[in-house]
């Protein structure tokens, strides 16, 4: 098949790795204009431009879906098919361009987390197992004909950056899979459940305030969920503290939630929560590179009593 492939973050860059080493033929690859980043505001290519020009496939970088001069240069890519992997909303005048439709991959098994950010809110929602879907796009986001689905466990110890690379790889092998089975004719599409739809929405600010008054179970969700980006957060002394790793641990005592229960300059800092407690084992000053709590103790004088919190 002749493909084209659509996708931004470092997460769509396995598949296309895939799709290129494949027996089929990706004539074109689709990514968002190179933008600022970092301190410097430097201008950075996106993670799929920089690998299609390492396999030296063409790059178109739209600012208008919709614009006449895009869907020219797509339909001179004569597409058999539009593979998305993590990219914009698509156009009907796009996503209905190829004779065999177009298809996204998503992480997670439909119609479960729905959305942007479905792997932070599978984990954040203390989810045991997750997966990757393959579905055809249509007008509504996430709600397509479902394709093909693979399970994937999440670990206890899993945070956002071990369960975003567990799902790439799985997702670029499904990928491959479902564009060898619409190919040949074995892949029929089947309509989403209407039951169990939940919402992945797009994270903010407020999504990683940590609220003490939550159980420990709770906080170390949210923590993993996070984890190494964009990171739960708390305030101590009027400084944001970015807490990367924890864990929760048993505590019967009444202590207000946010109190620091234990300052240890070698086992670190232990909050009181509203349910039992968090042991924080690495974090990250505001201003700062992280560390180990035990390390921020010694730095920053942190007493039992003192308290966390915005």
């Amino acid at each position: 098949m002749r493909l084209v492939f659509m996708g931004t973050p470092e997460f769509a860059t396995e598949s296309l790795d895939c799709l290129n080493a494949s027996k089929h033929e990706v004539v074109a690859v689709v990514t968002a204009p190179d933008k600022p980043r970092g301190r410097g505001r430097k201008i950075t290519p996106s993670a799929v431009k920089e690998t299609a020009l390492k396999l030296s496939v063409p790059v178109l970088q739209p600012t208008n879906l919709k614009s006449n001069s895009f869907i020219n240069q797509l339909k001179d890519c004569g597409p058999d098919l539009i593979v998305v992997v993590a990219f914009r909303i698509l156009p009907e005048v796009v996503f209905g361009m190829p004779r065999f439709g177009s298809i996204n991959l998503h992480a997670s098994l439909l119609p479960k987390y729905r959305g942007a950010a479905p792997i932070n809110w599978a984990l954040i929602n203390g989810e045991t197992k997750t997966g990757m879907t393959t579905f055809l796009l249509n007008q509504r986001v996430d709600t397509g004909d479902l394709l093909l689905q693979r399970e994937i466990d999440i670990s206890f110890d899993d945070n956002f950056g071990s369960l975003h690379d567990k799902l790439m790889t799985a997702g670029a092998d499904l990928l491959l899979e479902t564009i060898n089975g619409l190919e040949d004719g074995r892949l029929k599409p089947g309509i989403q459940s209407p039951n169990g739809i939940t919402p992945a929405p797009k994270l903010t600010t407020l999504t990683g305030l940590i609220a003490w008054q939550k159980s420990a179970g709770e906080l170390y969700n949210l923590v993993r969920g996070l984890s190494p980006y964009p990171g739960a957060y708390s305030y101590f002394n009027a400084k944001k503290i970015i807490i990367l790793r924890a864990a929760a641990v048993e505590n019967s005592a009444d202590e207000e939630p946010g109190t620091v229960i234990e300052s240890s300059p070698t086992r670190g800092i232990t909050i009181a929560c509203g349910q039992d407690a968090l042991t924080i084992k690495e974090l990250k000053p505001q201003g700062k590179k992280s560390m180990g709590s035990a390390e921020y103790v010694r730095g920053y004088h942190v007493k039992v009593g003192d308290k966390f919190g915005d």
